[in-house]
């Protein structure tokens, strides 16, 4: 097992996350699980240090984590259970629900209180009105 090292860059940060992955599930008080404790803390620093959170929403936190660690759009479809559902969460038209957050921060490690965050969705388009003869009423 190789030592812990600060993480300077991306490359020592897709590191971390591999290394996070391998030892996710790890009891407590165990070295494997100490090692994931520690291995989290100096991820969630650097992380912060690069995208501070202060302007984040949950939907772009979901995305950049997607994009830094490697995750697919089909794992997150697992976690929201399905990808109509994925698509109208990452398109702003739909929010996270409790049970997603729960898991988002269990599987992905993403922070819950970045996910509980209030955000706006995208406004969809009025329908137009229509009578009963099919004209536009």
């Amino acid at each position: 097992m190789s030592d812990i090292t600060p993480i300077k860059d991306e490359s020592s940060h897709q590191a971390a996350l591999a290394q996070i992955d391998r030892l996710w599930g790890a009891k407590e008080g165990t070295p494997d699980g100490d090692r994931l404790d520690v291995l989290m803390t100096l991820v969630d620093a650097y992380e912060r240090a690069q995208w501070p959170d202060d302007d984040i929403d949950p939907v772009d936190a979901v995305k950049a984590r997607m994009e830094n660690s490697g995750r697919t759009r089909k794992e997150f479809e697992a976690i929201v259970g399905s990808s109509g559902r994925a698509s109208e969460i990452l398109n702003r038209k739909r929010h996270l629900t409790l049970a997603m957050i729960w898991k988002l921060a269990r599987v992905w490690a993403i922070p819950a209180d970045l996910l509980i965050r209030p955000y706006k969705l995208a406004r969809s388009k009025p329908r137009s009105r229509r009578s009963r003869t099919g004209t536009r009423a």
